[in-house]
């Protein structure tokens, strides 16, 4: 067994597609418009998915707002620097919600960011 993708129902497709893509340096896997049930679906990951676990994209057409929850928390992604990461991300245009820096109690390096639909990516210096 293993993790196949987490599923994010987003709001703005082309904003997520470009965070995801341009800003964290994912690739588009593929992308399919579901006309009948008026969705689209869009899988990104750093590899295939076959080698790696990736994030499925969810476009509702007819739904414009969602409400977060409590439940969710974050999907951690590792990078090499978390503090070149944050510089990277914020000159692409994306939100740093917590600067790089050692955790609460700890000495694990990380920083947080946020999607255009409010979702928060930690991200984690290597172990």
């Amino acid at each position: 067994m293993r993790i196949l993708h987490t599923m994010l129902r987003v709001r703005h497709l082309e904003k997520s597609l470009e965070f995801y893509t341009n800003v964290l340096g994912m690739k588009l896997l593929r992308k399919e418009d579901f006309p009948a049930g008026k969705f689209t679906l869009a899988f990104v990951g750093f590899d295939n998915e076959s080698d790696q676990a990736v994030l499925e994209l969810t476009y509702n057409w007819d739904v414009h707002q969602y409400d977060l929850g409590t439940a969710f928390g974050h999907i951690a992604i590792e990078v090499p620097d978390v503090y070149k990461a944050c510089d990277e991300i914020r000159a692409k245009g994306g939100k740093i919600k917590r600067e790089a820096g050692p955790m609460k109690g700890g000495s694990t390096v990380i920083a947080f960011v946020e999607d255009p639909d409010g979702y928060s990516i930690e991200l984690l210096a290597p172990k």
